[in-house]
């Protein structure tokens, strides 16, 4: 279905972006990448596809972008660590909406075929296991109240377009913690793989950790949140779907995974620092009943995650974070 088709990705130049244009490109698409990241020359990736720095919250960004497209991934979006939830809920919440909202709304306005919409594990409340029909009778955590309801405006925008104007172009899905290649190691902003990854690289010894490790938390591979994209849009599934391992691991066993390959680094556990939901955890039968199967495993994803940051750190710090740009206009 995505031969000889135009296929745009907003934030191609990200973590799954990566990991999908190689796949989309096999397929034999033709493959244009939206993001703010400077363009490099010198990047193989930008001779295969059609690069185009753009700021997609301005909304006739967007119409530009979008037009001639049959097929969108949204993919660009605000990822942060808890403690950015906390202290910068702004960025999270006015970005993501901008985002989402010009996207959708331009896509829709541009007759759009597919348009695959990334939500986020955020907009569930806490609870043991999350299943996708649960979402609208609860709340979203308030550890990740701005975030979440940012991606929930999104999925009721989908739903808006298809009441008022027959627009039924949208799957949604809801990944998980993703980690992998090209992620944000920013040590002040990234997620808590890729955040800790930098430290255990850095100078930093003793590495200080938020809370006791018990926290479980259901981590996936960016490689296998791509294909799961891939299997929603093939199936022209609708529902909202959640992208997980199904796997519950606690911060600890990702702490002592990432240790093992810097063993002269001490950990300190901080009890007195928050450590978020106790649990977060999806349930991912209705993914696999598309066909989906996730097939990197936590050891296996943190070593490719740690070889590659080890051999093109360089990259991952000259990238566009939204944190440093609300910084800066203060």
């Amino acid at each position: 279905m995505f031969k000889n088709k135009n296929i745009l990705i907003t934030g191609g130049t990200g973590m799954i972006g990566r990991a999908l244009i190689p796949k989309l490109l096999d397929f034999g698409a033709n493959v244009t990448i939206a993001s703010l990241d400077e363009p490099k020359i010198d990047d193989p990736m930008l001779q295969h596809v059609r690069f185009v720095q753009t700021d997609l919250r301005s909304s006739s960004h967007c119409i530009k972008i979008t037009a001639g497209q049959e097929v969108v991934f949204h993919l660009a979006g605000i990822k942060g660590s808890p403690k950015l939830t906390m202290s910068k809920p702004a960025t999270f919440f006015t970005n993501t909406l901008l985002f989402n909202l010009n996207m959708m709304e331009a896509s829709r306005k541009n007759n759009v075929e597919k348009y695959l919409y990334t939500s986020s594990v955020g907009v569930y409340a806490p609870s043991e296991i999350f299943y996708e029909d649960s979402v609208w009778e609860t709340f979203p955590s308030d550890n990740d109240k701005f975030a979440g309801y940012a991606k929930r405006m999104g999925e009721l925008q989908a739903e808006a377009l298809k009441i008022e104007f027959g627009w039924d172009a949208v799957s949604i899905v809801r990944p998980a913690n993703v980690y992998g290649p090209f992620d944000n190691f920013d040590s002040n902003t990234g997620m808590v793989i890729p955040s800790l990854i930098s430290r255990f690289a850095s100078t930093e010894n003793p590495i200080k950790v938020w809370g006791d490790g018990s926290a479980l938390r259901d981590f996936i591979y960016c490689e296998d949140v791509a294909e799961g994209m891939i299997k929603v849009l093939e199936n022209e599934y609708h529902l909202p779907t959640n992208l997980g391992s199904g796997l519950a691991v606690s911060i600890r066993e990702v702490v002592e995974n990432i240790q093992q390959h810097f063993p002269d680094k001490r950990v300190v556990w901080d009890n007195s620092m928050p450590k978020g939901d106790d649990i977060r955890l999806m349930d991912i039968t209705r993914a696999k009943n598309l066909g989906f199967e996730p097939r990197v495993n936590l050891k296996l994803g943190i070593n490719q995650t740690i070889e590659w940051y080890l051999q093109k750190r360089s990259i991952s710090d000259h990238r566009y974070n939204a944190f440093n740009e609300s910084t800066s206009k203060k």
